[in-house]
């Protein structure tokens, strides 16, 4: 029997940054549908399922074609981890079916791909041999500054005082949080979605922005009105 590749997007119903943050408008629907939909539509996806705290998130999501699960209250909250979400709905799903072969991690936050990332995504974790992998940009000569506890800045990921060109420069890699690919087992034995041998998945550059605050939406509704990727 062949084993199956399932999605599972984690929507809590609570956010500071946006209350209700799932369910607001992007370009006429709701912020999750844009995940549910790419999952549906990739060729190698055969479930979608949503966990959510919030009713109003699972009727929604079963209304446009996903399958739900409850998630507790305890690993509901604004600490919680998206770790404890896909491992709990993990846990769930295996007791109706053990058959699951890879789990696709998504982020309703990010509603920018193109329809074929994911399948091309998986295809690049079988042929590479990975055991985990994120999606992820290449970043263009990005030069990070922090601050020490004595008030000084500090360069973070170069030596300001011997800057090197462009060119000269080690390639370097955003984890844009749009999805990451591991197993069951080995989620759950790491509590952690990258272990093992990891690999990124180069999207194009206007992936790289999630909706976090108000002025996001923004942003993302004018990107996915003038790109492919949406």
């Amino acid at each position: 029997m062949k084993k199956k590749v399932i999605a599972v997007i984690p929507a809590r119903g609570g956010s500071k940054g946006i209350p209700g943050k799932n369910l607001i408008p992007i370009n006429g629907r709701p912020l999750i549908a844009w995940s549910i939909d790419h999952a549906l539509s990739s060729i190698l996806v055969d479930e979608v399922w949503v966990s959510s705290d919030s009713q109003e998130i699972l009727d929604y999501s079963e209304s446009v074609g996903a399958k739900t699960i409850i998630r507790p209250t305890d690993i509901s909250g604004d600490k919680a981890t998206s770790e404890s979400a896909w491992i709990h709905a993990t846990k769930q799903i295996q007791k109706i079916d053990k058959n699951i072969e890879l789990i696709i991690g998504m982020q309703a936050t990010s509603p920018i791909r193109n329809q074929k990332d994911m399948d091309n995504a998986i295809e690049q974790y079988r042929k590479e041999g990975l055991t985990t992998l994120f999606s992820g940009n290449i970043l263009d000569d990005m030069n990070y500054w922090s601050i020490d506890k004595n008030g000084s800045f500090y360069s973070v990921n170069y030596d300001y005082k011997d800057r090197k060109r462009r060119q000269e420069l080690q390639e370097k890699f955003l984890e844009n949080g749009s999805f990451y690919i591991f197993t069951p087992e080995g989620i759950i034995s790491n509590n952690n979605r990258l272990h093992g041998k990891i690999g990124c998945y180069v999207m194009s550059k206007s992936t790289m922005f999630q909706i976090d605050e108000l002025e996001d939406v923004s942003i993302c509704e004018a990107i996915m009105k003038h790109t492919d990727a949406c």
